[in-house]
């Protein structure tokens, strides 16, 4: 079926393919598609529900039937028409058994008056007791399409991040000319399009291009783009989403067209791109037109074929026909014949339509059948009244096009319909920061959309203050006529959605059931919910629901356009993350430092941070914990505390906001001091604490748990735009901006003395106090806090030096018989000295149960203020935290144990409480726990009962102050 002269492929480089068992051979440059249509195979499918045989629709990322499943790498779903060839590639068909000529679950066909749309709603409903016995195993073994392979997933994917001043989304004449004019004016520019070869319709059409042809013209423009330092192209790159401050989310196919990978090399590499400006000039797709019968494989649309022809030199017939409602399906017959390909008929619906050309003509005509099971034979066309029979084993269908607008409803945006292309274009803004060009916005001609993509280019460049002029050429000004033509009457069923067989019978029937709504319709009957996401079927189904309900169609609407424009993978969507889940990894500047020192990571708020140190000799980890905290005591501990969460606050109303999130009063904090906080739901219930330094008059540096980092700025955001949008004040994480390390224990002021450009003393650096200063000549911040109670501080430097200042205060600190200490000893120091953290503001504590109460200002409101006042949340019969003691011959303790009194039963009745924290003391050589217990405070002295029914633990218990260790605070102030 190769057509001579015919294509851009490499006909010297011949490749090697299987499909279903099969061997075939296609050429460098072809897609799978292309492939199997040279080589005469149009049975590739089998549809969803009815397993009715399917060909290739499209030659696009739109394809609904052509899915194959490429087995040398088991991926499955993969649409033939974008997987390019390669040597070896394997493919097998999907949806069907035993074979995809003979499937025996095509008998669902033969049922089809019985299935029609809704149908599981009513049937699956009685008897009842059959939905977990029958329907519900019957469905899920039908349900989807390929299979995924059980075993582990051996392929690399990626993640990557970009910045340009302008992103445009499409390589067509639009895009092309865009990124010209952007390029040439010296602007960022990166240049994404879905195909491997840039060029859009170009590389698919016989168009003029000044002198030269559209493809010749293409491929000068990519060349001279690249050569441009400043633009980056990327081919074989999908935009899939638009999200908030111009963020954009594209799949680029790194290594699915290669046979064989190295093995550093990724599959697919998902980019999030960050855009001052973007311009979306993805083109527009051809729509199908449903009559009876119009899914038999052979039937395709108009432009794929001109697509195959001109771009893969494949005639995807012997016999042609072409039929259509508007000017440009005529230029798929033109360039059939002048490749000398047949072409067997032009039906036009459009009884005033021009067509000239050595081939039968039918204007006012319609296609009302078709005959051929596995592939198109005959045309039954209305003519005049008369029925005729054309032959023709390919049949080439435009209803139209509809532009590309989905990018641009993908923040709620609707798009408008346009009655002159009979078709839906983008709503103004619909996307911040985004502009729209060429047959995106509903400009059909080459000449137009050059003109356009330029003239759109120089608009973006204008806003950025770069100033550009535009060399747009000459081009050829084809005219676009269209006639509605949506459904056609007949015998036999006109298909819609070709992949999930929904028909226009399916869309009169929800409208008749009431599902009048397009979204209903949608979930009634399926329309548009297959791996195209209905880019085929969409308009025309809804111009039939309109047709059906009395409405017009841009009352009617549209479904929502979600993202992802195409078929994601999760591998990609989660690169780096095999084999652990998927789960987000956030590692400290110190990560390495602390692998390479053996250290255990657990998971702290999603951060992996040092659960403790080893060192040679030492059995288990008690042994590690147990230095550490004596080392803390005794000497110096260096932990990395960066997981913490920083946000910078600025502004006039810096400090009027503060006092207002926080029960306590920060207003009065002077500049060089820190002052401990807490912050309350609006409930009255604790949300978080943390310090919260002064650095200037108007620059506030908020420090919150690891945990709730998080929930604090979501907190802030909803307070400043909603509570207090009045307030001069503006803020930001800077968490991953800044190191962070806690320098511990007596000797802490010598280790950071060894390493700051300016020397401190107790009296120039007092206890609570902040201020700049230079570590090694490096620009940073240090805290004097402590959460160890020791006499500590926290030293901060931008994060790009983070493992170097580790790795200099654990040096320092070793010389002076100290080191670094990990989560286990940290949470030890910390119940020593009876400080909480979020297993103790758990989300159901208040201030007054953490004997915090006289934190919350008389002064001045807070958030939480007046709810933390209500009765029931200061009674003293609530649950106070208090200190534990093993006080008898079980010395164990267990968070989560429950509290009861000695000789009580225990019973959940009897609860009067429960352990929050643990951990043994070293110190104290013994353990030590935190928990809440009814009226606690009152009760130091007494014996409660810890039971733990799961580890079968009971332990005596002394009830005490929380604060163990140095109560007076001496160590922490020296």
């Amino acid at each position: 079926m190769r057509v001579k002269d015919k294509g851009l492929i490499n006909r010297a480089v011949p490749l090697r393919f299987t499909f279903d068992g099969r061997h075939y051979e296609g050429f460098q440059g072809d897609t799978l598609a292309s492939a199997l249509l040279a080589n005469d195979v149009r049975l590739v499918g089998r549809s969803f529900k009815y397993h009715r045989p399917r060909g290739i629709l499209t030659a696009g990322s739109e394809e609904p039937n052509a899915l194959m499943t490429i087995t040398d790498r088991a991926e499955p779903n993969v649409r033939a028409t974008v997987q390019e060839l390669y040597q070896g590639l394997s493919a097998k068909s999907q949806n069907n058994w035993p074979s995809l000529a003979r499937d025996a679950l095509s008998v669902n066909d033969l049922m089809a008056p019985f299935l029609s749309a809704g149908f599981y709603y009513k049937t699956f409903m009685w008897p009842r007791a059959f939905w977990e016995r029958v329907y519900e195993p019957l469905i899920r073994r039908a349900a989807g399409l390929g299979a995924l392979d059980k075993t582990h997933n051996p392929d690399l994917y990626e993640k990557a991040y970009a910045f340009c001043d302008v992103l445009i989304i499409g390589a067509g004449p639009a895009g092309l000319m865009a990124a010209l004019t952007a390029g040439r004016a010296g602007a960022r520019v990166i240049l994404a399009d879905e195909d491997s070869l840039m060029g859009g319709r170009l590389n698919s059409e016989t168009y003029q291009i000044g002198d030269h042809t559209g493809q010749d013209w293409a491929a000068a423009a990519v060349s001279e783009l690249t050569a441009m330092d400043n633009v980056r192209l990327m081919p074989r790159t999908t935009v899939t989403g638009a999200y908030d401050q111009g963020t954009y989310g594209a799949l680029e196919r790194v290594a699915h067209h290669i046979a064989k990978p190295a093995d550093d090399l990724p599959l697919e590499c998902f980019w999030r791109i960050v855009a001052k400006r973007a311009i979306l000039c993805a083109g527009s797709l051809e729509r199908p037109i449903a009559f009876p019968m119009n899914d038999r494989p052979g039937i395709m649309t108009a432009s794929a074929v001109r697509s195959y022809l001109n771009r893969y030199g494949v005639a995807p017939g012997k016999s042609i026909a072409i039929y259509g409602n508007n000017d440009n399906a005529h230029q798929t017959a033109h360039d059939l014949a002048a490749a000398g390909v047949k072409v067997a008929a032009v039906i036009d619906s459009r009884a005033d339509a021009q067509v000239q050309g050595d081939f039968p003509v039918y204007t006012g005509a319609e296609v009302i059948n078709t005959t051929g099971r596995l592939g198109l034979e005959e045309i039954l066309v209305r003519h005049n009244g008369e029925n005729l029979m054309v032959n023709a084993d390919c049949l080439a269908m435009s209803g139209g096009w509809n532009p590309t607008v989905h990018l641009t409803c993908h923040m709620n945006g609707r798009p408008v319909w346009r009655e002159g292309i009979l078709a839906f274009v983008p709503a103004d803004d619909a996307i911040p920061g985004l502009s729209v060009a060429g047959a995106a916005r509903g400009i059909f001609s080459t000449r137009g959309c050059l003109q356009d993509g330029a003239k759109v280019a120089l608009q973006v460049l204008d806003d950025l203050g770069i100033k550009a002029r535009a060399d747009v050429p000459e081009a050829e000004e084809t005219p676009y006529q269209i006639s509605p033509l949506w459904a056609v009457q007949g015998k036999g069923r006109a298909w819609l959605d070709f992949q999930n067989d929904v028909t226009v019978k399916d869309v009169k029937q929800a409208a008749a059931e009431n599902f009048r709504s397009v979204e209903h319709m949608k979930r009634y009957t399926t329309q548009g919910m297959a791996t195209d996401q209905g880019k085929n079927s969409n308009v025309g189904a809804l111009a039939v629901l309109a047709d059906v309900t009395g409405r017009a169609i841009p009352e009617t609407g549209t479904t929502t356009f979600r993202p992802p424009f195409s078929p994601v993978s999760i591998a990609a969507l989660g690169a780096g993350a095999q084999g652990k889940g998927f789960a987000p990894e956030r590692f400290t500047t110190s990560h390495l430092p602390s692998i390479q020192r053996a250290a255990p990571m657990i998971e702290a708020g999603l951060w992996y941070r040092p659960s403790y140190f080893p060192m040679p000799g030492e059995q288990t980890w008690r042994e590690s914990c147990d230095r550490e905290v004596n080392m803390v005591r005794t000497k110096v501990g260096i932990c990395d505390v960066s997981t913490l969460g920083k946000i910078d606050i600025q502004g006039p109303g810096a400090a009027e906001f503060l006092d207002f999130v926080y029960t306590n009063t920060f207003s009065t904090l002077k500049v060089g001091r820190v002052r401990y906080g807490l912050m309350l739901r609006e409930d009255g219930y604790v949300m978080d604490d943390g310090t919260t330094a002064r650095l200037g008059d108007h620059h506030y540096v908020m420090t919150t748990t690891t945990a709730a980092a998080g929930q604090v700025m979501r907190h802030l955001e909803f307070v400043h735009q909603c509570l207090k949008p009045k307030l001069n004040v503006r803020f930001i994480s800077v968490t991953e901006q800044w190191a962070q390390f806690a320098v511990a224990g007596p000797r802490a002021r010598d280790v950071l003395n060894a390493l700051l450009d300016d020397p401190i003393d107790n009296d120039s650096f007092p206890f609570m106090a902040c201020g700049q200063v230079k570590v090694a000549g490096t620009p940073g911040r240090l805290f004097r806090i402590s959460f160890s109670g020791e006499h500590a501080y926290e030293v901060a430097v931008p994060a790009r030096y983070g493992e170097s200042l580790f790795r200099l205060l654990c040096a320092q600190a070793e010389a002076m018989g100290g080191g670094p200490y990990g989560m286990e000893a940290l949470n030890v120091l910390r119940t020593e000295k009876g400080f909480v953290t979020h297993s103790e503001i758990h989300g159901r504590t208040t201030a007054f149960d953490i004997g915090a109460e006289r934190m919350v200002s008389a002064k001045k409101d807070c958030i939480g203020k007046t709810m933390a006042a209500r009765p029931g949340l200061i009674d003293d019969h609530r649950e106070q935290l208090v200190g534990l003691k093993p006080a008898g011959a079980v010395k164990q303790l267990i968070a989560g144990g429950h509290l009861f009194a000695p000789g009580a039963e225990a019973v959940r009745v009897n609860s009067q409480g429960y352990v929050t924290s643990v951990g043994y003391s070293p110190t104290l050589d013994c353990y030590l726990g935190l928990g809440f217990l009814k009226n606690g405070r009152a009760r130091h002295g007494e014996r409660v009962k810890m039971v733990d029914h799961l580890k079968g633990v009971e332990t005596l218990c002394e009830v005490c102050d929380p604060v163990f260790f140095d109560p007076e605070g001496g160590r922490l102030r020296g």
